[in-house]
């Protein structure tokens, strides 16, 4: 059974200290020579216990990530006590968008996306126009970022953040990213994923989630 954190039923005050949270983020990439990007989600109990590790593969530039991200945490043993899915932004494995909604519509979880600056769209329309992928257009993946939600801005420990969400209030989510921000900006699982997926492609972590 999925014990949502929806906006129907909360409005924050139920957050619980040690929520379930899978935290995704992708390994660095060689784009010119990969057309696979190695994927890690860590599962957390709030921001201080790690009991989980999972990966998979997505295509670099493709359009494949929500449905693998599904299935992977569908299959997992932790499925039924994970209350969210936190990403480390929109897309993976460079301009594999990610539809949020889909994500916690066919999991049945709670969607929060961290970015760290507001993104410039322009930019952002600029590079997925060269990204080539036979499966998707570039409209199609300027599309799927036009649908995701709008991008909030909260404050952490004094600085500013800012989120998308999906499946959850704004008020859940802020209170769920401030339980799992224990050691930096960023919320633990995104954090600790970073340093394993940096870790296991480089030989050695670095760089910042």
């Amino acid at each position: 059974m999925i014990i949502k954190v929806s906006r129907k039923k909360t409005k924050g005050k139920n957050v619980k200290l040690e929520i379930r949270i899978v935290g995704i983020d992708d390994a660095p990439f060689e784009k010119f020579f990969e057309n696979r990007c190695l994927v890690v989600a860590t599962v957390f109990r709030g921001g201080n216990y790690m009991d989980g590790l999972l990966s998979c593969h997505v295509k670099v530039d493709g359009s494949d990530a929500t449905e693998k991200l599904v299935k992977l945490i569908k299959k997992t043993r932790h499925y039924g006590q994970i209350n969210c899915i936190m990403l480390n932004g929109i897309a993976v494995a460079g301009f594999n968008i990610i539809d949020i909604g889909e994500l916690s519509e066919k999991t049945g979880i709670p969607v929060v996306v961290i970015i760290r600056k507001m993104p410039d769209m322009n930019k952002i329309a600029k590079a997925i126009d060269k990204a080539s992928d036979s499966g998707i257009t570039a409209d199609r993946k300027m599309n799927l970022i036009a649908k995701a939600a709008k991008i909030h801005k909260i404050n952490i420990q004094g600085r500013n953040l800012f989120i998308q969400i999906a499946g959850v209030s704004l008020t859940a989510a802020a209170k769920i990213v401030r339980i799992s921000a224990t050691h930096s900006l960023i919320p633990e699982p995104l954090r600790i994923a970073h340093i394993i997926a940096s870790g296991i492609k480089n030989g050695e972590s670095h760089g910042r989630a």
